[in-house]
């Protein structure tokens, strides 16, 4: 039985992001967004309806200041008191797992896809999902951005500006690009 692009893209392999399915998933996210982004904040409460509707969890007390963007929101799992600034993209073609009590900054980005390095596969949509996994009591700084495939343990730090391409061990601390563990060169 072959899979549809979109049961390839949750099990993490190689699918073409403009299947039709995928492109429709795509508008209700965008109209979710749209939604919560323009809603008056004292009528959104803590996020628009229909943007909590497309998550996969969206825990207690968890909170997404406007503007957000994601492409999918069906792969976002929100722990309780998570605080997402204003800013932040989460492009969840995989699997994005927030841990209770994490913060991220104003313009966090989260990038699950990974594009095909072939060009001319890449040219016909060919990408792969990443998934990312956010511990609990996490705090990621402005600006950061976080690529496919890492994990960030409990209680880690990642500074403002950091690009994380790897794995951050629990209560680690991380700067720069590539985001590395404080006092290491």
């Amino acid at each position: 039985m072959d899979l549809s692009e979109k049961q390839k893209m949750a099990a993490g392999e190689w699918y073409c992001c403009f299947d039709p399915e995928l492109d429709s998933l795509r508008w209700r996210a965008r109209d979710a967004v749209h939604q919560h982004n323009t809603m008056l904040p004292s009528q959104r409460g803590n996020m628009g309806p229909a943007l909590s509707a497309l998550f996969a969890d969206a825990g207690e007390s968890a909170f997404i200041e406007a503007p957000f963007h994601c492409s999918y929101g069906m792969n976002i799992s929100l722990g309780s008191r998570v605080y997402l600034n204003a800013g932040c993209t989460i492009l969840d073609s995989g699997s994005v797992r927030i841990g209770d009590g994490s913060m991220l900054g104003p313009g966090v980005h989260i990038y699950c896809a990974e594009h095909h390095k072939d060009a001319a596969l890449r040219g016909q949509g060919m990408e792969i999902a990443r998934p990312v996994a956010i511990g609990r009591s996490v705090w990621i700084g402005g600006g950061a951005i976080l690529v496919g495939g890492v994990t960030i343990g409990d209680g880690a730090i990642i500074g403002a500006g950091a690009v994380v391409t790897r794995d951050v061990a629990p209560g680690a601390t991380v700067v720069g690009n590539p985001a590395r563990p404080v006092g290491v060169r």
